[in-house]
């Protein structure tokens, strides 16, 4: 290699040195002058914009993207750095018997080092990874307030990206459970300094599973009040499968909008599910709801405002709430239920394994009660209501045939076999509890014949035990025909009585699908 190929080489790797010892020197720099006024104003702007004591474990700022000799005749001004930061918290005025407000792993962010010196301040980009926000119970702050300075105004962020976030809302009693939101994704773009935030987000739903999406606006934050910051937008939530309760089963979406903050949320919607289904019966129908629903994010209680639902053909309105009963851990519901026309069929196809054995139109007024639950469903459920069935019929010809032949010994026609296919009515009072439906009051009507009963039907062993009276408009004698009929007119005397042709006291015993009824004593 010649002489003077060598020297041109040498210089090259003199130039590079040279450059590479001047940009350790210039990154030096930066961090020796401006990694100090760094740190103090972020720590500053955290004080002031979230009146909170700020600790940050560590701050680094990264090479800018612009030559050493630039950076020092610019005097920064231009040169666009990344900052890294690890283990940022931030305390209610040093309080520490509660977790954080914000509890943050890694940050990132880009910032014009010229700009530190200016009373105008710019972040472009914002970098959140691990973060967790412990929002306070209402009226806890009040004595934290004050705060102040101007750098609330001065700074604007412009856009923040976060990444695997929880939403904590702490609750007044320590000992209790804290409600919890996961989010998975949350992008906030700034419009201009102490206004919301536009977002967009992901959050994560454990029951049941599933990701709900949601953008809208969000703040300004509220600093001596963090439970009041505004939060309002739109969700959609889909395909989330059911199955994962003990009870019911089927594939939930759900769409609509909220407005409120993150204490209380008012919320407006619709689901559809197509294919929900109670997995004690199997037996799926399509069930669709609007509804509206006051959330308290202090304790996870939630008002339903009437709720309108349609589950098959059946229409029907539900009020009330989820809420936590102070000796349970978990929530319980509470609610009212109105059901002005009703098919029977869909209830029963919802409730009962097997095809309906009725059909008829239903007016039902229910209270519906599920404790917290410490074992399935249908064993803690509770129903108080009344109801009135009209147009009946049975759908499996064994009961419609008794009904029927009823009828016929009613009217004193027991051969007429035009009497057939009668329309039944039915009305009652009723409780449930602890899978025995009390019947307090019973009444049935067909045609010539009506039936009074009260009594228990125990849901687990599918048992009937009522008591009770049958009216015949007949005399007894008229009910069968021959030469019985003679036999029984010396009697028609003693069994007539309160009003009726016939008055006899019977029974109902057996099972729901084959019900055996008998005179009683």
């Amino acid at each position: 290699m010649s002489k003077r190929k060598k020297l041109w080489l040498g210089g090259i790797a003199l130039v590079v040195l040279i450059l590479g010892v001047g940009a350790y020197i210039v990154a030096s720099l930066i961090a020796k002058q401006f990694e100090p006024t760094l740190r103090a104003q972020a720590i500053q702007y955290l004080h002031d914009r979230f009146h909170s004591d700020v600790e940050l474990a560590e701050l680094h700022i990264n090479r800018p993207k612009m030559s050493t000799i630039q950076v020092l005749l610019r005097h920064g001004r231009g040169a666009i750095v990344g900052v890294e930061g690890d283990g940022l918290s931030m305390r209610f005025g040093g309080d520490r018997s509660r977790p954080p407000l914000f509890a943050i792993k890694k940050v990132f962010f880009t910032v014009d080092i010229g700009m530190l010196f200016e009373q105008k301040k710019s972040v472009s980009f914002v970098s959140v990874d691990g973060m967790e926000i412990n929002v306070p119970p209402k009226g806890e702050r009040q004595n934290f307030g004050g705060g102040g300075g101007g750098s609330n105004q001065n700074v604007i962020i412009q856009n923040v990206q976060i990444n695997n976030a929880a939403l904590v809302l702490l609750p007044k009693d320590p000992a209790r459970e804290p409600l919890r939101f996961h989010i998975a994704r949350l992008h906030l773009k700034s419009v201009g300094a102490n206004s919301a935030m536009r977002y967009d987000a992901d959050l994560t739903i454990p029951k049941p599973p599933g990701t709900v999406k949601s953008t809208g606006h969000f703040g300004p934050w509220n600093a001596s009040e963090p439970g009041d910051t505004p939060l309002q937008g739109n969700y959609t939530f889909d395909n989330a499968d059911l199955g994962i309760f003990a009870a019911i089963a089927g594939t939930l979406s759900s769409k609509g909008t909220f407005d409120g903050s993150l204490d209380s949320v008012a919320v407006r919607g619709t689901t559809y599910v197509p294919n929900f289904e109670l997995k004690m019966a199997g037996n799926p129908l399509p069930l669709s709801t609007t509804f509206e629903a006051e959330v308290d994010g202090t304790n996870g209680n939630t008002i339903l405002k009437p709720v309108r639902a349609t589950l098959g053909h059946t229409n029907f309105t539900t009020t009330g709430a989820v809420i936590k009963h102070e000796e349970y851990s978990q929530r319980g519901i509470d609610l009212n239920v109105d059901m002005p026309n009703g098919a029977m069929r869909d209830l029963l196809r919802l409730s009962m394994k097997g095809p309906p054995f009725m059909e008829g139109v239903i007016n039902m007024k229910s209270s519906i009660v599920i404790p917290p639950l410490t074992s399935k469903v249908k064993a803690k459920l509770r129903l108080d209501g009344t109801f009135d069935l009209r147009s009946a019929k049975f759908l499996r010809s064994t009961i419609q045939d008794q009904i029927d032949q009823l009828s016929r010994r009613g009217q004193g026609q027991p051969k007429n076999e035009e009497i057939d296919e009668v329309i039944s009515k039915m009305q009652g009072s009723f409780h449930l509890e602890n899978q025995v439906m009390t019947f307090r009051s019973l009444a049935f009507e067909v045609p010539g014949a009506a039936v009074s009963v009260a009594g228990n039907y125990d849901l687990a062993h599918d048992t009937l035990d009522f008591h009770g009276a049958l009216k015949l408009d007949a005399k007894i004698s008229q009910t069968v025909t021959g030469w019985k009929r003679w036999m029984l007119k010396p009697a028609d005397p003693f069994f007539a009585k309160n009003g009726a042709g016939t008055f006899l006291k019977i029974k109902v015993e057996g099972d729901a699908h084959h019900p055996k009824f008998g005179l009683d004593r």
